[in-house]
């Protein structure tokens, strides 16, 4: 391109459902379509302080198209540069790259528009860096080829467009195989290749037939650039026609930089009153250029002050809503927590209240059966004095009599121990563990051969007193089990400490338990109730005709 006037092109939208946007959209298409890029500029930072660009990207890219674009033709090329940053920015985490290949392009071109040439070409091929179709690369090729034309590395300019010659993607698109016979015809030209002049006419020809039926024929500018050059020093007239060509074709398009372009080949190739002319034009044009460029920045610059000012006002409102919100939030957050504490609190008292009348039910019924084994005892013994004193006034010598005393007394007897020995104080100091192997051992028998393990082994002082009861009581029951109905030889208790908890673990070779008829019969419901108020955990083998194991645990 002779001068970074680009080729207007018509901003495609997208449908977004906000009104206000939808209105500033179609208003910044129309201004930018009409060329009146300040108006275009005005709406397009509307739409960019209230557009997502998450939700609506396309739309957010178009709207960009047309404020940088726009920016750019109005020769405010810093603040354009600002703009692709910041487009950037909002571009950068998409998974589709053509978004970033299209602002990285437009930075080069933005260089490209400042003569620094180096920052133009790191930018072109970043650009092709980016996964996009050969089609939409095929530009920043040519664009690269232009930039080593413009530093005059013509070598390495026809080195990279003469490729695109066979290409068919440039041969399908008649603008750009134009621009690359226009570009390589120039660089022909400055290497001295004969081939020049037939790629410059055939630039010329092709620009001239597209755009014979089109209003649009910028391109032939850059034609009427390269053949003055060309012509220069072949054919004098010849090269200030395609001058006044040029600055024909700029002022039909309002293009000042190549008006001025032109103007400045004209004086170079003028005397007199030509020259006078033409140095008249050429100094009141850029005194003009200068203030409506000057002026525009100076808009531009309003804009964006007034569009940083509402900005930061609709952020102070954003955050002091935000805060409103977040405080609200709080207080409903500490509300609720609040409520859960309550209700944590009022769980662990009632859980507490009930371990502590689960204990205390516990608690009464050993006082009951001491207070039982007490009563049973005296009554008893009551029972047995009116015995012997039966026995001292009758005659013992009748069979009849002394049988009849014999059975009572041994009845009495039988049913006193028993009760004693299922309902007695248990002491839980320190005669504990004594006691504890007196009343195993007292089930053994010539039948029946009792093996104790580890009962000294164990702490037993550390242990509360409801426990000890509870493990003397669940012992006795499964050794009254194992006399009643077992038929076992050899009975093998065991007693072991695994970190927190003990483990009393059982063993008979009896005849086993049938679980589906013996366990509410045979007392063992009762060891199962007693184990699970302290929170332990008790576990029948079921091994029918294979005597009994039973694995107790209690934490302690």
């Amino acid at each position: 391109m002779l001068s970074c006037e680009k080729k207007k092109k018509t901003a495609e939208g997208s449908t977004y459902k906000p009104q206000q946007v939808d209105k500033y959209f179609k208003l910044a298409n129309q201004f930018y379509d009409n060329s009146k890029y300040d108006s275009a500029f005005y709406y397009a930072t509307k739409i960019k302080l209230i557009i997502n660009p998450e939700k609506d990207l396309e739309k957010y890219t178009t709207t960009m198209f047309i404020l940088i674009t726009s920016q750019q033709l109005q020769g405010d090329y810093s603040g354009a540069e600002s703009s692709i940053v910041e487009t950037l920015s909002n571009v950068e985490k998409e998974k589709s790259e053509r978004y970033k290949y299209k602002f990285y392009t437009m930075l080069g071109y933005n260089y490209t528009c400042q003569s620094n040439y180096n920052e133009a070409l790191f930018y072109y091929k970043k650009a092709l860096s980016f996964k996009v179709p050969k089609k939409r690369k095929l530009i920043s090729i040519i664009n690269i080829g232009n930039i080593y034309k413009q530093k005059k590395q013509f070598k390495k300019a026809i080195k990279i467009l003469e490729p695109l010659l066979s290409d068919k993607n440039a041969k399908q698109n008649k603008y750009y195989y134009a621009g690359i016979l226009n570009d390589l015809g120039f660089c022909y030209f400055k290497t001295g290749n004969p081939k020049a002049i037939i790629y410059l006419n055939q630039s010329l020809k092709m620009n001239y037939n597209m755009d014979s039926t089109a209003d649009d024929d910028y391109d032939l500018t850059t034609n009427y650039y390269s053949l003055y050059h060309y012509y220069l020093k072949k054919d004098k007239t010849k090269a200030i026609n395609f001058a006044k060509l040029l600055y024909k074709k700029g002022t039909q398009y309002n293009n000042p930089d190549d008006r001025l372009l032109a103007l400045n080949f004209l004086i170079k190739n003028s005397t007199g009153e030509e020259l006078k002319k033409y140095s008249l034009n050429y100094i009141n044009l850029n005194d003009s250029i200068t203030k409506v460029r000057q002026k525009a920045k100076n808009y531009f610059a309003k804009l964006k002050y007034d569009s940083k000012k509402e900005k930061e006002e609709n952020l102070k409102l954003k955050a002091e809503k935000e805060l409103q919100q977040e405080l609200e939030k709080n207080k409903n957050i500490i509300i609720a927590f609040t409520i859960i504490l309550i209700l944590i609190i009022f769980s662990f008292i009632y859980y507490y209240l009930i371990e502590k009348n689960k204990k205390e039910k516990l608690q009464t019924a050993y006082q009951t059966e001491i207070r039982i084994a007490k009563k049973l005892h005296d009554e008893l013994a009551n029972e047995i004095y009116q015995t012997i004193n039966f026995a001292e006034t009758q005659d013992l010598s009748s069979p009849n009599v002394s049988e009849k005393l014999l059975e009572n007394l041994d009845s009495i007897y039988t049913t006193t121990r028993n009760i004693s020995r299922e309902n007695n104080f248990i002491e839980t100091g320190s005669l504990y563990t004594e006691n504890l192997k007196e009343m195993i051992s007292s089930f053994n028998s010539k039948t029946v051969n009792i093996l104790i393990n580890g009962l000294e082994e164990i702490d037993w002082k550390s242990i509360s007193e409801l426990k000890k009861i509870t493990m003397y009581r669940v012992i006795q029951e499964l050794m009254v089990n194992m006399k009643k109905h077992s038929q076992s030889s050899l009975v093998l208790i065991s007693f072991k400490k695994q970190e927190n908890s003990l483990i009393l673990n059982y063993y008979d070779n009896g005849i086993g338990i049938n679980f589906e008829k013996q366990i509410k019969k045979n007392g063992l419901q009762n060891i199962e109730n007693r184990i699970v108020s302290i929170n332990g955990s008790i576990t029948f083998e079921e091994n029918q005709n294979k005597g009994v194991k039973t694995s107790i645990i209690i934490p302690i």
